[in-house]
């Protein structure tokens, strides 16, 4: 898709440079982010909006070759996201966007991926260490408040519901449908692990378009109810259509946490943001 050149000069210049270059970027995301059971696209299948819900700690991430990915705040000046997210050799950027349609971007500082996580396995459907945090720069505004680990050391059983929260497009390839945070009730199916989940829109079972992960949702946090809190149980990695196939709203595959929580509080003390222990439960 061709972008329209906007007129230079002044703050109102700059603004249109920075939306032309973020819709770029998501055009470009939206065309490359997944396959079948590949890095996750975004959230379709008719997922509200959740800003103010299960969103409100979540944030979008780009790229400078032009991927876009979700992450969450769990610390004022840290993200997590998946390792696939911010890979070597691009520059990324926290993107925020206003409600008029203004993007900011703003300066990630450091960038520390899970030793164990190899993009080969990730790319041949195999479970991998798909974890990563981001140091900021600068501080995250108040609005946007850290969320909690899981500390719970039951298993995910099948039928668990996990809220799923992305800033993905919500039709497949078209990347003017993204930039919203949307959230979404799924179930654990097959035999979950300490190793992959797979989620599914409990209504529509992986078998025909349902609610699910599609490109901007890499790195989305899942979700489990802990008493009234929404504690982070791991993080989208990749997604199916229906039925195993290429697309979105089938299976969403998520990175559980349980076995990356020391190396997650370990490095947010070198990075100098320390985290509280989660809670056992």
């Amino acid at each position: 898709m061709k972008m329209r050149r906007r007129a230079k000069g002044g703050a109102a210049g700059a603004r249109a440079a920075i939306m032309a270059r973020a819709a770029a970027l998501w055009i470009s995301a939206a065309a490359s982010c997944v396959g079948t059971a590949v890095p996750a696209e975004a959230m379709v299948g008719g997922a509200p909006p959740a800003a103010d819900g299960a969103g409100k700690s979540v944030v979008m991430i780009l790229g400078s070759h032009g991927t876009a990915c979700t992450a969450t705040a769990i610390g004022h000046d840290l993200l997590l996201t998946a390792a696939h997210c911010v890979q070597p050799g691009s520059d990324y950027k926290l993107a925020s966007i206003s409600a008029d349609g203004q993007v900011a971007l703003k300066d990630i500082a450091r960038i520390a991926r899970n030793p164990q996580f190899d993009i080969r396995r990730l790319f041949s459907h195999l479970a991998t260490a798909d974890v990563a945090l981001a140091k900021l720069a600068q501080p995250l505004p108040e609005k946007i408040p850290p969320a909690p680990l899981d500390g719970a050391t039951l298993p995910i059983a099948p039928g668990d519901q996990l809220v799923v929260a992305g800033y993905g497009v919500t039709v497949r390839g078209d990347g003017r449908t993204g930039g919203t945070v949307r959230a979404a009730t799924l179930v654990a199916t097959g035999s979950p692990n300490t190793l992959q989940l797979w989620l599914f829109d409990p209504r529509a079972k992986g078998r025909r378009p349902g609610l699910g992960a599609c490109a901007g949702d890499s790195g989305a946090p899942a979700f489990r109810n802990d008493g009234g809190t929404l504690a982070i149980v791991g993080v989208v990695s990749w997604a199916t259509g229906p039925r195993l196939s290429a697309g979105c709203g089938g299976l969403t595959g998520v990175t559980p946490l349980v076995r990356y929580r020391s190396w997650i509080m370990g490095t947010a003390r070198t990075l100098g943001s320390p985290l509280s222990p989660p809670r056992d439960k």
